[in-house]
């Protein structure tokens, strides 16, 4: 835990919890002060004195009533007594840290918290979450009034949700989720999309610049509403430029560019150019040669695609904001085997079985090969596959018939 004055590493990656991604908070025991939704809301928490409702002091966080005993005995909640709220993740991921902010929560703060999370599947309901399998990823801990805690996770796995659990009761104010994004394979598998999209998993790793905004923005989810939902530098006053480097979601060609300036008017660049960094070599090529960019305009340019690239690099010249940055392309055949085989290695062993026999494996073969993990190659794969009972017959149907399941998840 800190005081948030030097945010951990983690705060860099993506918050998975964020609405902007499509998480929602799908259940809580009780929200009688204050609303289970306020503990995702983007912007930080505020507080307005005096202002009550008629359930008291209007609190931007959320809140539950004061537990009571259960009898004239037995006056105060037991120590196992908690309050708890469900948050769906807007992108199911491998969570790298949480932060519990009790921002102005003084007298009404939890004692004590923990963080408990599962995958399942889809879009169950709060009854089939309750019912399932749930991973402590941050111990019960205590809290403190007014203050954002930050938890480092070590949980090797690919989640979907989280459930916040505060001892005995009280208020929180945000539940932040950080962490990398894996997108099932079979939601990509074969189509065009961005390869830069934070929503599958792409990611700004460094910028010249962040004075006023985020470089993070430049691949959120939809447009910018303002300006502020963009990047934007300071005014240079070098020779120099200013620039962003993103991971891709995996290796992949880019076959389209979009530079979006909607906003930035007296502030957008002059020009701007597009780097790949080649998959092969690790050296960076050109995608989009220095091209002039217009105020408050989305560029949108075909490039052809020369080679695979693992990570994009934006500059702009000599300085100012950009809204977004698209980059519209497909995964190559590496590209979507690593990908597959990332997915495949962090998801549940039911999970993970459940995606091979629907793939065309027995159920016997699937938990063979789930047992198998973590396969990180092709040739991890083959052998796994190689060593599948029962042998195979003269013509080679059982060979193809795995081989063919096991392209359609995993792209091996």
């Amino acid at each position: 835990m800190t005081d948030n004055q030097n945010p951990a590493p983690f705060t860099e990656l993506v918050n998975l919890a964020a609405r902007s991604l499509g998480a929602g908070v799908v259940a809580a025991n009780d929200e009688l002060f204050a609303e289970r939704e306020n503990l995702i809301v983007a912007k930080p928490a505020e507080f307005r004195p005096h202002t009550f409702g008629h359930k008291g002091q209007i609190m931007d966080g959320w809140e539950t009533r004061r537990r009571r005993g259960a009898s004239v005995d037995e006056t105060h909640p037991t120590d196992e007594d908690h309050d708890w709220a469900i948050v769906r993740l807007g992108a199911a991921g491998v969570i790298r840290g949480v932060i519990v902010d009790t921002a102005h929560f003084t007298g009404n703060y939890p004692e004590s918290a923990s963080i408990e999370a599962v995958s399942v599947p889809g879009s169950p309901s709060p009854e089939e979450l309750a019912a399932a399998e749930w991973t402590e990823i941050v111990p019960r801990t205590a809290l403190k009034g007014d203050t954002a805690h930050e938890f480092e996770v070590s949980a090797p796995q690919r989640f979907t949700h989280v459930r916040l659990n505060i001892f005995p009761d009280g208020g929180v104010a945000r539940l932040r989720v950080h962490g990398e994004v894996v997108v099932d394979p079979r939601a990509l598998a074969g189509l065009t999309f961005d390869l830069a999209a934070q929503e599958f998993g792409g990611v700004a790793t460094g910028a010249s610049d962040r004075y006023f905004s985020s470089p993070h923005n430049l691949n959120s989810l939809g447009r910018a509403a303002v300006m502020g939902e963009g990047w934007e530098t300071r005014r240079r006053r070098n020779k120099d430029n200013d620039w962003v480097e993103l991971d891709l979601v995996d290796e992949g060609e880019v076959l389209g560019v979009e530079i979006d300036t909607t906003h930035f008017v007296g502030n957008c660049p002059g020009w701007a150019s597009v780097s790949g960094k080649d998959a092969a070599t690790g050296e960076w090529v050109e995608l989009l040669p220095r091209t002039r960019l217009q105020p408050d305009t989305r560029h949108q340019v075909r490039v052809e695609p020369r080679t695979a690239v693992t990570a994009a690099r934006l500059d702009v010249f000599p300085d100012g904001g950009v809204a977004r940055l698209r980059l519209t392309g497909r995964l190559t055949e590496a590209g979507r085997a690593a990908h597959a085989l990332r997915w495949f290695n962090l998801v549940p062993a039911a999970e993970a079985e459940q995606a091979l026999a629907h793939a065309g494996l027995t159920t016997g073969e699937a938990q063979a090969l789930t047992a198998a993990r973590p396969l990180t190659t092709t040739e991890a794969v083959r052998a796994a596959e190689s060593a599948l009972q029962p042998a195979d017959t003269p013509d080679g149907a059982e060979n193809s018939r795995r081989r063919a399941a096991i392209w359609r998840l995993l792209g091996v």
